[in-house]
């Protein structure tokens, strides 16, 4: 047994000196001799993973609210209004509105007396309006009529208008509110008036008379396009009576009809009356309160040739309050004065003018519920 760990000794003591001579031979090598190898990848990465379980509360403090994630819908609503599909964006802006203002009275019994009456107004706005970068192209029309039905009478007009305005400008940067102008205005009626009671001899009808303005200028629009300035020192205005009657008569400035001792027209009166003036058109929108707008539309015209200084004015002023998407209210007031417009008129015995009388000023105001609807 000596003799086996002997050997055992014997055995380890060989393996010693063959490793430290291995070790002394590998470090004999010199530096720039390198070795036949294998590169081997010796980065080690760590990876520690830390769990913990969470522990059930048993204990819940007072004044603690534990809610339960729980996804309910009672308390969803419907949509109200239908969603809206994504439409590609268009440098044209449009506005379309139809709507019809009533006003009504009855009586029964009443003491104090009066006459059922009902009055109705409809009403139809078109706006295409363009804008990009230096081109601005706005474009609205404005088409209402209004009767009144009153016990004992006939039905009456209470309003009667067709408006065209188109505007064209260009500005020369994309910062300027200032822009190069020419405009284009249209006014006139879709039937006869009359100064009731009498309703054999109208005096207006369709296209007599007829105003149209064309010419050109500056605008400042602001950015949010709800004023509008347009001065224009060079517009002509055309006034067409198509009525030969009203125009032998030289009613609204035209050069009316030569007449012989006997009343006999000689020569036709003219129906058309052309102007060159000085035109200011102010447009402006302000919104007062929550639902409750305001819009006035100014014009303003003097002519350099027969009257330069007797400024023409028309004036429509209304405030829109709405109280949802369909009802709408209005007030809404209207001053014109045109000194082409004469009232009182004096004829003598034999029907021949004496004297053609005199310009005065015209106001209307309305007041009117409704309903309007926007497509």
């Amino acid at each position: 047994m000596i003799k086996t760990i002997n050997n055992k000794k014997v055995w380890l003591f060989t393996m010693f000196i063959l490793a430290l001579a291995l070790s002394n031979a590998q470090d004999s090598i010199p530096s720039t001799i390198v070795p036949d190898s294998i590169a081997v990848d010796t980065t080690v990465i760590d990876t520690i993973v830390i769990r913990k379980t969470l522990t059930k509360i048993k204990h819940i403090p007072r004044g603690v609210n534990l809610t339960n994630p729980v996804i309910s819908f009672k308390k969803t609503k419907p949509l109200k209004d239908r969603y809206n599909r994504f439409r590609v964006p268009s440098f044209w802006q449009k506005e379309n509105q139809l709507g019809i203002n009533v006003s009504e009275t009855a009586f029964v019994n009443w003491n104090a007396g009066g006459d059922n009456a009902i009055s109705g107004l409809g009403f139809l706005k078109f706006s295409r309006n363009y804008k990009f970068r230096y081109f601005k192209w706005d474009n609205n029309l404005d088409l209402r009529y209004g009767l009144n039905a009153q016990e004992g009478r006939k039905l009456r007009k209470t309003e009667d208008v067709i408006r065209l305005n188109s505007n064209l400008g260009y500005r020369r940067d994309t910062i300027s509110n200032w822009y190069y102008s020419v405009q284009l205005n249209f006014n006139t009626q879709f039937s006869n008036g009359f100064k009731y009671p009498d309703r054999t001899t109208p005096i207006s009808r369709f296209m007599a008379p007829g105003y149209l303005f064309f010419g050109g200028g500056a605008s400042y629009i602001s950015q949010d396009q709800k004023f509008n300035l347009y001065l224009s020192p060079l517009t002509q205005k055309s006034t067409f009576v198509l009525d030969q009657r009203l125009a032998d008569r030289g009613a609204f400035g035209v050069e009316k009809a030569i007449l012989d001792a006997n009343g006999n027209v000689i020569t036709p009166g003219e129906n058309h009356l052309l102007e060159l003036g000085f035109l200011i058109t102010h447009n402006w929108n302000l919104n007062l309160a929550k639902n409750i707008d305001l819009k006035s539309r100014l014009n303003l015209y003097t002519d350099y040739l027969s009257s330069f200084g007797n400024i023409d004015v028309d004036w429509e002023l209304n405030i829109k309050m709405r109280v949802n998407k369909y009802i709408l209210t209005t007030i809404g007031t209207h001053l014109i004065y045109d000194d082409d417009i004469l009232f009182d008129e004096v004829k003598n015995a034999d029907g021949i003018v004496t004297d053609p009388g005199e310009p005065r000023l015209q106001f209307k105001q309305v007041l009117g519920v409704g309903v309007a609807y926007d497509f």
